[in-house]
């Protein structure tokens, strides 16, 4: 066996020692004295709130500040949630646990590429000949000459063309003359220099054509634009005809670097972003440009898109001859630096199993950690964004959550070898048996669960403000309730987690409201379950659809009513007859 699962296995079990005491604490805890008047014995007392806070002493959660409840020999106390993981602060110590805070902040992503830099084929020109004839000499004889529009490339003489040329020049000279129609000779020029520029000459070349001599039978093949020559047919001696290829002329003055790119980055790239551009050829230096195009058309093979970035080539000095810093098709990289618009995130290495089911541990605080199914979006350099599960303000594990996580595989494995060895439940984990209740616990426990009915039926409405009118008043419903006289201990209990749920804030909309009434509905369905009995009409649904009505959501919720038509708060309007009665 391998060192490193050796030491996983050592850390975990130190882990199950000292801080697995959450399923232990209860059975080493020193035995409480049976009073002489012969009352149940205290366990050990406990959070409501928060019951991984446990103490052998009364006193008060150090975290929310409730007083803690005392939990009674026979009874189970509050369960914890599934997947809690409570440490103490050796524990924590041992294993370095650190948190950060799960913010909202722009979304940062640097995608690496691998392409070929390309001349831009939009700025291409070929030169071919306007009419037969011959090359009679060459003044660019090879690829690669860097020329400027209107430098002479080769000499043609072609017999159609010195035709033409003599037939213009003769009809200037009877211009000149003082015999014949001026208007007639003029068109005549006009057309004889049209036929000159359909066999090539420019307006320059037509224009200096009375200084040509007589004897000068050549005509000099000029470049049409500045550029690199990137290919030559022509060759001194040649015979061409009309429409064969001589040279082709690229502007290399601007590149392009084109790469692909992957499905799964196509949200990452848009026209505009900067990019950084590196090439062997050009150790040390890095060069700039903007994506200018996308192509929208895939390949079914690769299952990418060709991607166009712009960038400027320069002219060098090299050895005396002028020539562009960039040469056609090298092979450089590219950086894209994306931040997308600011989003919920959360730091990559406190997702566990990101490509499967993932999950984060969150700091509830007082040394326990929450296991929590998290949605996530698009994967930055060091954060993931988050679409369910977490909400701004929380924190989160870093370091020490892989072993945390197996922590939290041995507890489940402890409590479910606990749950085949012991009696079913009858009840769900935490609900409370009907039990008869007196009559100012019973009269105390309707009037407050009437108060969370409305509640309820203003969130099946969908009304904000009512809620949040209804919230200002919890204050004054818990304290009726929890100051009723002669409690038996079931209902100290419950009243308990009311206590820790009851005080209601305001909210800002739907979703916010109905995360506030969610632990309170919990706890008023544990209550109903003691007050049922007496209450014939009382009844408790399940919404199974409850995993997005806020962040960190259960996949269900129950509720409480006093009539058999489905009022479901949680969908409101959308679903308002969704969900079934449980017992």
């Amino acid at each position: 066996m391998k060192a490193k699962p050796i030491l996983l296995l050592i850390l975990v079990a130190a882990l199950a020692a000292g801080g697995g005491w959450l399923f232990g604490r209860r059975s080493h805890a020193p035995p409480s004295p049976v009073p002489a008047n012969g009352a149940r014995k205290i366990l050990f007392y406990q959070s409501a709130m928060h019951p991984w806070i446990k103490s052998d002493k009364p006193g008060k959660c150090t975290i929310c500040g409730m007083d803690l409840v005392p939990v009674y020999e026979g009874d189970k106390g509050f369960d914890a949630t599934p997947g809690l993981v409570a440490l103490n602060s050796n524990s924590i110590t041992v294993i370095g646990v650190q948190t950060a805070e799960v913010k909202r902040q722009p979304l940062v992503r640097s995608l690496r590429v691998a392409g070929t830099i390309d001349d831009d084929d939009t700025r291409h020109r070929i030169l071919s000949a306007y009419v037969d004839g011959r090359i009679e000499k060459l003044f660019v004889n090879y690829t690669g000459a860097e020329v400027v529009a209107g430098q002479p490339l080769a000499v043609l003489y072609s017999p159609t063309l010195f035709a033409a040329e003599r037939e213009y020049l003769s009809l200037l000279k009877q211009a000149g003359s003082a015999g014949g129609s001026a208007i007639d000779l003029t068109r005549l020029i006009e057309f004889a220099a049209f036929k000159l520029k359909r066999l090539g000459l420019t307006d320059a070349q037509i224009t200096a054509l009375p200084t040509k001599g007589d004897a000068d039978y050549r005509t000099e093949i000029l470049a049409p634009m500045t550029g690199t020559v990137v290919a030559r047919e022509a060759y001194e001696g040649k015979y061409v005809k009309e429409g064969d290829k001589l040279f082709e002329i690229g502007d290399f003055a601007t590149m392009w670097f084109k790469f692909d790119l992957y499905e799964r980055d196509f949200g990452w790239v848009k026209p505009g972003q900067r990019v950084e551009i590196t090439t062997p050829a050009l150790a040390g230096q890095v060069l700039t440009g903007a994506v200018t195009f996308v192509d929208p058309n895939l390949s079914e093979m690769t299952r990418s898109a060709k991607v166009r970035v712009e960038i400027p080539n320069p002219l060098v000095d090299d050895g005396g001859a002028k020539r562009r810093l960039l040469r056609h098709r090298l092979y450089a990289e590219a950086k894209v630096n994306v931040e997308m618009p600011e989003s919920l995130v959360t730091p990559r290495e406190a997702v566990l199993s990101p490509g499967g089911d993932p999950i984060v541990y969150v700091d509830k605080g007082g040394g326990a950690y929450e296991q929590r199914r998290v949605k996530l979006g698009r994967a930055g350099d060091s954060h993931w964004e988050i679409l369910d599960g977490l909400a701004a303000g929380e924190r989160v594990v870093l370091n020490g959550n892989l072993l945390i996580d197996a922590q939290a595989q041995l507890n489940t494995s402890v409590s479910g070898a606990a749950r085949d060895h012991g009696t079913t439940a009858t009840n769900p984990p935490g609900a409370a048996s009907a039990v008869a209740l007196a009559e100012p616990e019973h009269a105390a426990a309707l009037e407050f669960l009437k108060f969370v009915a409305t509640i309820s039926d203003a969130l099946a409405a969908d009304e904000v403000a009512k809620f949040n009118e209804l919230a200002a008043a919890s204050h004054t419903a818990m304290e009726k309730l929890t100051k009723t006289a002669g409690a038996g201990e079931s209902f100290k209990l419950s009243v308990g987690r009311i206590q820790a749920t009851g005080h209601l804030a305001k909210a800002d909309d739907l979703a916010a409201a109905r995360k506030e009434f969610y632990p309170l509905s919990m706890a008023a369905v544990e209550l109903a379950r003691l007050a049922r009995g007496p209450a014939a009409a009382l009844k408790i649904f399940e919404c199974p659809m409850t995993k997005d009505i806020f962040p960190g959501a259960p996949a269900k919720a129950q509720w409480l009513q006093f009539d058999a038509t489905k009022r479901n708060p949680y969908m409101g309007k959308r679903m308002l007859d969704c969900g079934t009665e449980v017992k």
